[in-house]
């Protein structure tokens, strides 16, 4: 029969060397089952791990480890139901598993934390958790981009104003610009697979900080987690975090990303603009204005992009002062990594439900392509190739420009005799540059606007998608 020394009111995992319980408040201020318990499948899983490799190395004999499995099973089965109590006395997840599998089978449960640490099982259990949860966020993210190359396919021929400075610059297709989205998101799609490389080492068995002295084999366990390796030091690996920090990191360009798409969406469905429209689901309505149709959703992505930013600049603030190994701090890390994981999987699951519906308004489009002298640059290739030195070239557009403006003429409008007032070099061919379909056609290169080429690029960006869920 085992006795316990521990002083009443106290927690039974640290209690003996204290004299009187923990106050009310610091009970309460210090605990994190109220968040943390969002890790319990994992710190069955890891459980589970950790007690079959102590049978294989001898510390459990197999009922033991039998007794333990069988327990967790069961523990794991209340939870999955809504039926596990959880307390605030127990402090955190694996304290209030711990002594639910002791209320189950007795002294046996007491031995599962043999040769770990809470430090060594939190760190574990995190990684775990990320990297289900990037695998869901990765799959999103696939999905995203596989609706972007399919609508840029389909919109592989309508013409729309290519901006900088937000004023019309060069026609461009919506295709091509649907691509350049695409782009971003490849990038991203290739950081998220390289973090996770990074979160798949395992920190089980550093035990606090300076491992164990019971026969343990690390690389039994990890193979039983799906870990790449056993994490190399036991300090580092107990206080090590920069794998939530990266991953934040990846969420904030991928929001800033989303955030730039949601903005141009934004801009594009009003009035002014009247490029695409949005499908009723994704919009909501006004309460006084009845004509109103908000892009709620590209607005709210916009909106939480900030929101992101801040907790990682809240895990860099958590992690730049601390000293090795473990330190409480580190309890503030999981907070805003759920968060982070939870925002950027509600974006993307709203973008990728979304962007396969957004419906080009072709007309409109190609009208606002035709204002703002779009094929200006056309023209001064034009003279180029005709022997004009480029600045020379410049200048005569630009006082075309100027004409144009004054004459209220796009340069397609303007007749030979009023076009060869600025050159004389200007020939009856120039109007098959001057069109904005001459204009995206002849752009007919790698990473060009012409239509073809955005169909080569799609087809690129699939082929790309494929091969890289191939290495992942």
């Amino acid at each position: 029969m085992s006795t316990s020394s521990a002083t009443p009111g106290t927690n039974q995992s640290w209690g003996g060397r204290f004299s009187e319980p923990t106050d009310a408040f610091v009970e309460r201020f210090t605990a994190s089952v109220d968040f943390d318990r969002r890790l319990a499948l994992q710190d069955i899983q890891g459980s589970i791990a950790h007690a079959t490799m102590l049978a294989r190395v001898g510390v459990l004999t197999d009922a033991e480890r039998d007794a333990i499995v069988a327990g967790l099973t069961e523990i794991r089965g209340e939870i999955e139901r809504g039926e596990f109590q959880w307390s605030v006395k127990l402090e955190d997840v694996h304290m209030n598993i711990e002594a639910r599998l002791t209320d189950k089978i007795g002294i046996t449960g007491k031995k599962l934390h043999t040769g770990r640490s809470r430090n060594d099982q939190v760190a574990t259990d995190i990684r775990l958790f990320l990297r289900d949860e990037i695998d869901v966020v990765e799959a999103e993210l696939k999905r995203l981009r596989e609706g972007l190359i399919e609508l840029a396919e389909r919109e592989a021929d309508t013409i729309m104003p290519g901006f900088t400075h937000l004023q019309t610059a060069q026609p461009v297709t919506f295709g091509h610009h649907l691509l350049a989205w695409h782009e971003m998101l490849a990038r991203d799609h290739e950081r998220l697979l390289d973090c996770r490389r990074r979160v798949n080492v395992m920190p089980l068995g550093a035990a606090a900080l300076a491992g164990t002295t019971y026969p343990i084999d690390r690389h039994v366990t990890a193979e039983l987690l799906g870990f790449s390796r056993p994490a190399e030091n036991s300090l580092d690996a107990v206080s090590d975090r920069d794998f939530a920090i990266e991953f934040t990191s990846f969420a904030s360009i991928l929001l800033m990303h989303l955030s730039r798409m949601s903005e141009e969406l934004v801009l594009w469905t009003s009035a002014q603009f009247d490029f695409i429209d949005l499908p009723d689901r994704f919009c909501t309505g006004s309460s006084i204005m009845p004509q109103k149709k908000n892009p709620d959703v590209p607005e709210l992505v916009r909106g939480k992009t900030g929101r992101v930013y801040g907790h990682l600049m809240g895990l860099l603030t958590l992690m730049k002062s601390q000293p090795l190994a473990y330190n409480k701090d580190n309890q503030e890390d999981k907070e805003p990594l759920f968060d982070t994981l939870d925002t950027v999987r509600d974006c993307l699951k709203a973008f990728a439900d979304m962007v396969p519906a957004i419906e080009a308004r072709q007309a409109s489009m190609y009208d606002a392509a035709r204002r703002g002298f779009s094929t200006a640059t056309d023209l001064a290739d034009y003279l180029v190739r005709r022997g004009v030195a480029f600045r020379d070239a410049h200048e005569i557009v630009g006082q075309s420009v100027a004409f144009g403006i004054r004459e209220k003429k796009d340069l397609s409008e303007m007749s030979l005799d009023e076009l060869r007032q600025f050159s004389d070099t200007i020939e009856a061919d120039v109007f098959e540059v001057l069109t904005l379909e001459g204009s995206v056609a002849a752009r007919n290169h790698i990473g060009g606007t012409a239509p073809d080429q955005v169909r080569a690029a799609a087809q690129r960006a699939r082929e790309a998608l494929t091969a890289l869920g191939r290495e992942a």
